[in-house]
């Protein structure tokens, strides 16, 4: 079994958020995948299904610092990384921190911003650090950032870059809830937000723990073969143009190393493998023939169908 400390606090923090994002305890389980595998995850979903509340509630649950980004069209890179600010009392320029600062970002509306203000995110996303004027700034740890976005259809909208898309460890959706779930939902929210009042379970050292005990997950050589194996599909398919790169195979390892740990074991299986394939992979390959950000939907499926006949290690 993993670390009894390690598993015990990935459950307090699961029902900590199932407190107030209810019905969704798949979501919830792969925020926390996210966060203990110390990568970043993108809610892709229409308006008003619950996507910052989602975000909220693990920033909430975190005694860490915690700011929110509102991606706009006119949203300047400086925003987002913080800038040289002259200071007359000493004669001097003075880097002023932005709200990249921050150990949960949650980047809201993230494809309402133009590509050049989401790159701004690259650095920061990939290498824990930002670089302004030359000099560069590390950020706190732990570090993640929870982006939302509107399907691309949707106006005022722009696509994100594929190098930006490759640095989070999966995307996915909130959808509708059932009846009574909404119905749930209707009362609780009759007297405010319950996210507003929800208490923090988890410190940042013990964040860091838990991330720690990742790494130990035991990969059994055969398993890494069938993850490898589905990588390779990815690249060899007709139906994909670009398959998934190293870093997505790095990041697809990794989570399910966070995932073994939050189901309480120190070891992989192949429903790991199986369980983060899609979510993890599908926002990481190019597809062929149609417009890529209609076509997540039909992507996922080819994911899935090319994943089902490989051989699962016995």
């Amino acid at each position: 079994m993993v670390h009894r400390d390690a598993y015990q606090t990935c459950q307090l923090l699961r029902d900590n958020i199932a407190r107030v994002v209810l019905g969704k305890d798949d979501l919830i389980d792969l925020l926390i995948v996210a966060m203990m595998a110390g990568e970043h995850v993108l809610l892709e979903d229409v308006p008003g299904v619950g996507k910052t509340l989602a975000a909220k509630a693990l920033a909430s649950s975190l005694d860490c610092k915690f700011s929110r980004l509102q991606f706009t069209p006119d949203l300047l890179p400086s925003d987002i990384t913080g800038s040289m600010i002259y200071r007359s009392t000493t004669g001097e320029f003075e880097f002023s921190p932005g709200p990249i600062f921050a150990n949960v970002v949650l980047a809201d509306e993230i494809n309402r911003a133009p590509p050049r203000t989401q790159s701004a995110l690259l650095e920061a996303m990939s290498e824990g650090q930002v670089t302004v004027d030359g000099v560069t700034h590390p950020l706190p740890k732990p570090f993640m950032v929870v982006a939302t976005q509107n399907p691309f259809e949707y106006e005022g909208t722009y696509s994100l870059p594929e190098s930006q898309l490759d640095r989070f460890l999966l995307r996915t959706s909130i959808g509708y809830p059932t009846r009574e779930i909404e119905r749930e939902v209707l009362t609780t929210h009759r007297s405010g937000e319950p996210v507003d009042h929800l208490e923090s379970v988890l410190n940042q050292a013990e964040v860091l723990g838990v991330q720690s005990h990742v790494g130990e997950v035991r990969f059994d050589p055969t398993l890494t073969e069938y993850l490898l194996d589905i990588v390779a599909a990815t690249r060899q398919h007709e139906a994909f143009q670009v398959g998934v790169s190293t870093r997505g195979a790095l990041s697809f390892y990794r989570g399910c190393q966070a995932l073994a740990v939050l189901r309480g074991r120190d070891y992989i299986v192949p429903d790991d493998i199986k369980q983060l394939a899609v979510p993890t992979l599908a926002h990481r390959v190019l597809p062929e023939g149609i417009f890529q950000g209609g076509s997540r939907f039909v992507v996922e499926q080819q994911l899935a169908d090319l994943i089902e006949p490989i051989p699962v290690p016995v």
